[in-house]
């Protein structure tokens, strides 16, 4: 689809494994001894960062050996902590191939390749058999995907009844205003596609979910960003290793209206549980 080709090229970066260990080298890493969580700061591509991931898993029912679905895992930051963690064996799903490439060579430099396995291929039309997964995640990935009643439906296909499905996205909390671009999920309104969490919850229960838990992450996020400013400041600047690295040139013109919107209270990283039935 053409707009999937355009949502993968907005994420493509063109040397990302190499930004990767410059940045880790300049940090001070050991790139022979590298941990799971030295690449928190690059791999998790959502608001909050690795808390916000500890956060979210804390709300899942999920348990050690369990298979779970990690839709649009990007670098595959999540992924590595449910496996690391959780003790969870995860596939990965991205358009971007990029992403996949570099999330498969991550999982090797820390040693959990036999633990997860990431592919290219579209969120639409899942390339697994029905049931295959004992439940499913996505953290800020409906935002670029406007038939959310189909996303849903593979999804719910894909897992047993009873499986959990997790989502962590950026959701619409007030809709008298417009967002501001670009944004780190978007360059331009026909890529954005935010919606309620109530039109979550419809869809959701359309495709056969329970939602079971709702929380918004609003202020939450708000003294994310307020820290992560004061550190710039402090530090003169963000440091090596960081998102800015995935977004680019235009990094600060994307965080600072995705700030803009969070204040304003037009947009919030919202959490929700579903249960397959």
């Amino acid at each position: 689809m053409e707009r999937e080709q355009t949502v993968a090229q907005h994420y493509t970066h063109g040397s990302l494994e190499r930004a990767i260990l410059d940045a880790l080298a300049a940090s001070g890493k050991d790139l022979d001894a590298l941990a799971p969580a030295d690449l928190a700061p690059v791999d998790e591509l959502h608001i909050g960062g690795r808390q916000a991931t500890i956060d979210f898993a804390a709300q899942l029912d999920i348990g050690p050996g369990l298979h779970l679905l990690d839709i649009g895992c990007g670098l595959g930051g999540a992924s590595r902590y449910f496996a690391h963690e959780r003790g969870c064996r995860v596939t990965g799903i991205d358009l971007t191939k990029e992403f996949v490439s570099t999330a498969e060579f991550l999982a090797k430099h820390v040693k959990l390749e036999a633990h997860i396995c990431y592919q290219q291929g579209s969120a639409l039309d899942l390339p697994f058999a029905s049931g295959s997964f004992d439940g499913a995640y996505m953290l800020h990935v409906g935002m670029n995907i406007e038939d959310k009643a189909r996303l849903f439906g593979e999804v719910r296909r894909a897992i047993k009844p009873g499986g959990v499905f997790g989502i962590y996205d950026v959701m619409r909390e007030n809709d008298e205003g417009e967002l501001s671009f670009p944004v780190p999920w978007a360059s331009s309104p026909d890529m954005s596609f935010v919606e309620s969490a109530a039109t979550y919850r419809r869809l959701l229960e359309g495709a056969g979910f329970v939602v079971e838990k709702e929380r918004s992450r609003r202020e939450f996020a708000i003294e994310f960003f307020h820290q992560m400013r004061a550190r710039a400041a402090q530090d003169g600047g963000p440091p090596p290793l960081g998102l800015h690295i995935l977004m680019g040139a235009s990094a600060p013109q994307k965080v600072a209206n995705m700030i803009e919107i969070l204040e304003r209270g037009l947009i919030a990283p919202t959490e929700m549980i579903g249960r397959a039935i």
